[in-house]
Parts: structure tokens; sequence; C-alpha cells
């Protein structure tokens, strides 16, 4: 009798289940997109209910298909829903682009407190964090926030209505700035700052903790954070090897035997299992720059791929077009919510194949800009394997300008599902069965080093930029 395994993988624009069978072979998938609402400036949200409904319809499609084992858990983070006793959502579901405590988390951090809250949490100062937004409700909205009856992520509502218990793994949990990374427990110096009660919030349990849903009569396994799962599931769990996801948004993450805390504040860490940490910095502009540019700049009906072809016929470097894509604010390293896009060189001779190649390019400067502070100036990302996942790596001309970025060699995991695999791993361990994490990279993209001297080049070029142009930007 065939097993079959299914991760669910609750992301920012929509929640995707995927079947795997126990070698990692996925099987099937289907998804369910929901909006993002701005309903004022720097505000994103989205409706509690649109992510329940989502998601259920996704575990009935499944069911109605294979006879699953179990359903496991991978969810974008830092996400902040107030709920009453009743267990309805009292607020939308502030979601990580959402930049209203952006003024706060400014005065936060160039403070004393802000230092500490960082060295306690391991995550930056920053508009991102539930602590921040929790900080925001204490100013604007004092009364809802003691009336409160739960503070919880989209992941933690969901579970709740699956099986009426508040739990939290401790990946999510220590995304949210409220977790001692030390200690693995909610830091009671952080609590009392805010004005809330430990109760308040989940109980934190491990990324195997499972619970039974009555609804749909089998085990739900909690999972973790997708960034944080897409390392386990593309196969990056060892210093040698840093893992790379582009999707909405995009990060860079690397295995520790300990916590991370870097003393400029501009990268995050995580628990990822056992003394397992993951340091990462992640960004906020990812293929949601691509998004933009092409509905809202170029009002294009083409296919991405016909874009990238357009990119393709353009030189490296896109002969001197640098685009620094700071549309959302940015997250790592430079930690500002207010910072804006730039883009900086152009002349007639650039065309919409330019302006595509200089997005992806910029894209990718700013992940790379992370890759240098997470790596020790002593170890060469030369010698480190660059493990991708996320939609991107659908797109070989994109992930050979990765290779050619970075001057790493770039693997593409034989799954590209890798966070709903890395869920369905993590199952596997809950219920203690044996399993072989056989990661079959059979695409691979060497560097091509004829480049490395333009992109080097433009590379310094959009590091400096954001310092040159920080005072004149348009606030």
């Amino acid at each position: 009798m065939a097993h079959y395994y299914a991760g669910i993988d609750l992301g920012t624009t929509a929640t995707k289940a995927v079947v795997f069978n126990q070698k990692g072979d996925v099987l099937h998938q289907v998804s369910r997109e929901y909006p993002m609402y701005h309903p004022q400036p720097e505000w994103s949200t989205q409706n509690p209910q649109d992510l329940l409904t989502a998601t259920k319809d996704c575990i009935e499609d499944i069911l109605a298909r294979f006879e699953v084992r179990f359903i496991s858990f991978s969810a974008a983070m830092q996400s902040l829903i107030l709920v009453d006793e009743q267990h309805q959502a009292l607020t939308d579901c502030m979601i990580w682009a959402d930049n209203r405590a952006a003024d706060i988390a400014d005065n936060l951090k160039q403070n004393a407190t802000g230092q500490r809250f960082y060295d306690i949490s391991g995550i930056p100062i920053h508009s991102f964090s539930p602590m921040t937004k929790i900080a925001w409700l204490k100013e604007h909205e004092p009364a809802l926030l003691a009336s409160a009856h739960k503070l919880i992520s989209a992941k933690e509502y969901i579970w709740y209505h699956l099986t009426h218990e508040y739990t939290i793994d401790t990946t999510l949990a220590s995304g949210t700035g409220l977790m001692d990374i030390h200690s693995l427990q909610w830091s009671e110096e952080i609590l009392n700052y805010l004005s809330i009660q430990k109760t308040q919030l989940s109980i934190i349990v491990k990324s195997t903790h499972r619970a039974y849903c009555k609804q749909y009569g089998l085990e739900l396994v909690s999972g973790g954070g997708d960034g944080i799962l897409a390392n386990l599931g593309s196969g990056a769990i060892t210093p040698d090897k840093m893992a790379l996801t582009i999707g909405t948004s995009g990060a860079v993450r690397v295995v520790s035997n300990q916590p991370f805390i870097d003393p400029q504040m501009r990268t995050q860490c995580y628990h990822l299992y056992g003394t397992e940490y993951l340091k990462l910095g992640a960004v906020n502009n990812g293929a949601v720059v691509l998004q933009w540019l092409k509905n809202n700049i170029l009002e294009s009906t083409e296919t991405y791929q016909e874009l990238f072809e357009k990119a393709s016929k353009v030189p490296v470097g896109s002969e001197g077009l640098l685009f620094v894509p700071y549309i959302l604010g940015e997250r790592a390293p430079i930690w500002d919510a207010k910072a804006k896009g730039l883009m900086i060189g152009l002349d007639m001779q650039h065309t919409q194949g330019h302006i595509i190649r200089a997005s992806m390019e910029g894209i990718l400067f700013g992940l790379k800009q992370i890759a240098e502070v997470l790596v020790p100036q002593k170890e060469k990302l030369s010698n480190i394997t660059l493990m991708v996942s996320g939609g991107f790596a659908k797109s070989n001309f994109w992930l050979q300008m990765t290779a050619d970025i970075f001057q790493m060699k770039v693997e593409v995991s034989n799954t590209i599902e890798s966070s709903a695999w890395g869920a369905v791993l993590l199952g596997f361990q809950s219920f203690e069965m044996e399993y072989h994490n056989d990661i079959k990279n059979e695409i691979v993209f060497y560097p091509n080093t004829q480049y490395n001297h333009v992109y080097q080049q433009g590379f310094e070029r959009f590091k400096n930029v954001y310092k040159q142009f920080l005072n004149i930007a348009i606030t």
C-alpha cells in the first residue's frame, strides 16, 4: 500500500498543498490565492478568514485524491492577528510587509533598549516583526491590545481552527522578536515592555509537535517557518551550504550550531531544531519587484518567461543601468522600512530588456550583500554551494545569473517545493519514521568567471548607492 504525505505552505499570496511520496517526489499540488490589502499608507494586511478558507480548500482537494498519512505545515513568518475569547479575529492579519510601526521601530533601534532586545531575540528592531507591531498597538490601540485573548500568527489562527489548541513551534516563535533565542522561551523582559501577558501568547512547542484534526480525521504536524524549512527541504543543513530563496520576498540562510548575534544588528537568528540554528537575512523585495514591474510599470500581458527572454539579450551588467529594488522598504541588511527604490544610469540606449535585467540583478545584489555578512571574511563564498528554491528556480536564465553574481556553484534540489518538503521531513521525525532525504541536485549552474569583474563593479555601486541617496530620498 502506497503512503502519501502532504505539506501545506501558507504563503504571502497563496496557500499551497503539495503531496509527496516517501522519496520526496511531488505527486500533486494545488494552491488557492488571496488578496493583500493596503487600507492605509504603509499598511499591508490580509483577511484571516481568506487564509483559513484557502487552507481548508487545499486540504479537501488533496484528501479527495490521496490517502494522506499526515499533513505538516510551513508558513510565512512575522504575521500578527488579535483574537477574542470566542477565537474570532479582532483585527486583520498584519503581515511582514506591514510598515505602520516604522517610526516606533526606528526610535527603539536607536537606543540601548533596542540593542538589548536584539541581543535577547536575535531579531532586528524593524516594523516587520510582531514585537514592533504590538508596540504600535500599545501606542495606538491600547484598549484593543489589553482586551485581546490571544496575539497570534496566521499559522496559529489556522492551527487553532483545525486542532482547537494554541501552540507555536520554536521556528515561528523565534521570528516574533518576543522569544529569547538563547532559552527558547518567551522573554519576560520584552513582554513587560509591551505590557502583554504570557497567557496572551501560544505555548511554545517543538516543530515535530502534532495534534489530531477531528474535522479531517488525521494527524497534523506543527512544522515551521517557510524559509527555515526551505533549508531543511533543500538539504542546506551544513555550514558549507547556503540556502537562497526567492519568492515574493527573498532570503539567504546558513546553519549555525549556536545563536548568531550580529554586532551591527543586520541579521536574524532563528531556531531550527535541537541545537541547530539558522543565521539569515531576509529581503522584502524578491519576485514582487518583477510583478510590480510587469503590472504597474510595463503594463505588460507577456509572461515572465517572455520578459526574461528580453532581458537575456541585454549584456551582463545591463550596460550601466543599476536598480536598487527597495520598493517595499527593506529589511536586511539596511533595515530601513522607509527605503525607496532607485534606478540609476538611464540613457537613450536602454530598453525594456535593460530595465528587466537590471531589476533581476538588483534583487540578487541585495541578497549577495546579506551573504557577505553571514560568511566570515576568512571564508570564501566561492567555497560554499548555493542551494536555491522558490519560484525563481524555474528559470534557468535567472539561476545562471545567480551563479554569475554570487560567483558560487548553484544547485537546484530535486523538488523546488523545498519548504513543503521540509515540513514533511519534520513529520517523518515526529512519527519516528525512517526516511532518506537524498537530495538529487541534478540541475547545477557554475559561475562564468569572465563576468565577475562587471558584476563586482555593479555590486560595489549597489552597496554605496543607498548611503549616498539616503539624505535626499523622498520620504
